[in-house]
């Protein structure tokens, strides 16, 4: 499903953990056609409920040629992250999950990073929303994120640009809130060798997929002919 603000003429595809609900947010302040509750029965899952995130379909995409059509994308390694401190956490997921309740596979609904992330594929089969947040970023965005597919990619880090063109676009003004953060911080020296080891394959994927965007700290980036060490995290 294509997130369209037919009103302004915008389209959005979602890619989860990447300030969606942020974005949804700031979509809903000047999307005419949707009624917002009261504030006291807002609450995170009211911008999913009225925007929901799907996975990208071409032919429904191009349906909105003609839309300023933008995406916001991560840095892969956070984006992981934040599945485990925000929907393991923060949101308890995993003990929403009979089979991990049950301890199918010996998965456990309060697992330290490291067990989680050594069995991410485990854990994603056992649990729809798990599998929902830690896909491939391309599954949301499509194969192409070049100027064919969209007017702009954003990063997370540039929210301030992507209110300034939201408001130039809707002549409104757009505060882009910061919602749904992670109330901790999970960063590479959390995790032992193993576990980025385990990691790497997923993320060699992401940062081949986003190499506009970040450069990959665990491996090597290719520009043109010339292969540039990246200096790796210990």
């Amino acid at each position: 499903m294509v997130i369209a603000i037919d009103a302004h003429r915008l389209a959005y595809m979602a890619l989860p953990k990447a300030g969606c609900s942020s974005v949804k947010q700031a979509l809903a302040s000047v999307d005419p056609d949707v009624v917002i509750p009261p504030g006291r029965e807002v609450t995170h899952f009211t911008w999913h409920e009225l925007y929901p995130t799907r996975r990208f379909r071409p032919h429904r995409w191009a349906e909105y040629r003609e839309y300023w059509r933008f995406c916001v994308v991560r840095d892969p390694f956070k984006r992981l992250m934040s599945v485990y401190t925000n929907r393991v956490l923060q949101f308890d997921d995993l003990r929403k999950s009979a089979r991990i309740r049950e301890g199918q596979g010996g998965l456990t609904t309060d697992p330290d990073p490291d067990f989680f992330f050594q069995n991410l594929d485990a854990y994603k089969h056992a649990s729809s929303s798990i599998k929902h947040h830690a896909l491939d970023a391309w599954l949301f965005l499509g194969p192409d994120l070049g100027r064919s597919s969209y007017n702009r990619v954003y990063r997370t880090e540039d929210f301030d640009a992507l209110a300034w063109d939201l408001g130039l676009l809707t002549r409104s003004e757009v505060i882009m809130p910061r919602s749904n953060s992670s109330e901790a911080k999970l960063t590479a020296a959390h995790l032992s060798g193993r576990t980025i080891d385990a990691l790497r394959p997923f993320l060699d994927r992401e940062y081949s997929y986003l190499k506009d965007f970040y450069i990959n700290p665990f491996g090597r980036r290719i520009y043109d002919a010339c292969v540039t060490p990246i200096r790796r995290v210990s």
